[in-house]
């Protein structure tokens, strides 16, 4: 017995490549003979029979002795030359049967035609219908996700403006006085500023002035505790002018 394998190598090489060999030979002719032409047309009809009718029995009958080497030399009884089996199964059974229920399968192949058709249909309104719902909802819910994502925007807004407005009314808001009744220098600076411009326009200040000529005085910081600035020239000044009425006096 030859294997499965080897069976089915057999089965393609003989009955389907080289009779489409010897089919291609025969319309390649400059003159096509009629005869030879139905010949190979009908070993074509046969084999299509027989490939679908083994997809059925091969389930129940493969298990038989010789299965694989029957199927193998019925091929070759079909277009060996000297035999032409073709025509003598093609005649016997194949055609009476055809020809006695073509009316019957024509209207069942344009039964099936319509049929899938109306299948087909059904199946594409369903399918255009439920497309267009889908889309309608995920437009309403790609809409949705767009209105939340703006009203988080405005909201982390109004967060960062809150947060600005009190930083800027912390910024605003005066340094508490250092401890122990200490002043900060420029506290300082801007009392003994205010201080020495009140002793300078007291009426005692302006009587010594007049009797006194007027004198150049070089400026000088003797003071340690003042820290030198050009907007402390006037406080200096201001004291050396009371130092001066101090003596006169």
């Amino acid at each position: 017995m030859l294997g499965d394998f080897l069976n089915r190598l057999l089965l393609l090489v003989f009955g389907y490549a080289y009779p489409a060999f010897e089919c291609f030979k025969m319309v390649e002719k400059n003159r096509v003979e009629i005869e030879e032409l139905r010949f190979w047309c009908k070993y074509w009809i046969l084999v299509a029979f027989l490939t679908i009718i083994e997809r059925i029995t091969d389930i129940f009958v493969s298990w038989l002795p010789m299965y694989g080497e029957m199927k193998f030399a019925f091929v070759i009884y079909l277009w060996y030359p000297k035999i032409e089996g073709t025509n003598f199964v093609y005649d016997t059974f194949v055609r009476p049967y055809v020809a006695k229920h073509e009316t019957e399968v024509d209207r069942k192949i344009m039964e099936m035609r319509a049929r899938a058709w109306n299948v087909f249909m059904h199946y594409w309104s369903n399918c255009s219908e439920m497309g267009l719902t889908k889309f309608f909802e995920m437009f309403q819910y790609l809409a949705g996700q767009s209105a939340k994502l703006n009203q988080a925007v405005k909201q982390v807004n109004h967060v960062d403006q809150v947060h600005k407005k009190s930083d800027d009314r912390s910024l605003n808001v005066p340094p508490p006085p250092s401890p122990n009744g200490l002043r900060s220098p420029m506290a300082r600076n801007k009392a003994w500023s205010s201080a020495a411009i009140n002793r300078v326009n007291s009426p005692r200040f302006s009587q010594s002035q007049e009797d006194t000529s007027p004198t150049e005085y070089e400026f000088v910081n003797d003071d340690d505790s003042i820290p030198y600035s050009p907007s402390n020239s006037r406080l200096q000044q201001a004291r050396l002018k009371l130092r001066r009425t101090k003596t006169q006096n």
